[in-house]
């Protein structure tokens, strides 16, 4: 698999909530054997599990729901049946996704950064302070 194609930025919202149309893509690519192995090994981990969490539904029925679906206004409808959250705790989990990184307590998650920058050539790059900016600056999108 040479041609890689990203999953949307991890900052867009779907049905209220943050990081949704990325894993939704992710979903769609691995079903469609498409999904590049740079991000296979993460699939429903890490930030997609953050999502899961917060909206406490289970990967299999996540990704159960996402094969049944075409558009995205089904999965909008899939969330609004099935993920009974407030929007404070919306809110909450859109300002974790979006800080995730900057904490300066986190010492172990800001070397990781770090380090994922360097890896990925651009330790120079002062504006990327989160995990999400790292991702929408490797997906070359910043």
């Amino acid at each position: 698999m040479t041609d890689m194609i990203y999953p949307r930025s991890p900052k867009e919202t779907m049905a209220g909530w943050t990081y949704l149309p990325r894993f939704v893509d992710k979903v769609r690519l691995h079903l469609a054997g498409k999904l590049h192995p740079d991000y296979q090994t993460n699939l429903a981990k890490g930030l997609d599990e953050v999502w899961l969490k917060a909206a406490g539904v289970t990967a299999e029925s996540f990704i159960a729901a996402v094969k049944g679906t075409v558009i995205d206004g089904e999965i909008c409808d899939w969330v609004a049946k099935n993920v009974k959250k407030s929007d404070a705790e919306k809110v909450a989990h859109r300002e974790y996704v979006l800080s995730y990184g900057r904490d300066e307590k986190n010492t172990e998650l800001r070397a990781r950064l770090k380090m994922r920058k360097e890896q990925g050539g651009i330790a120079h790059r002062d504006d990327i302070q989160t995990f999400a900016d790292y991702i929408d600056a490797d997906e070359k999108r910043s």
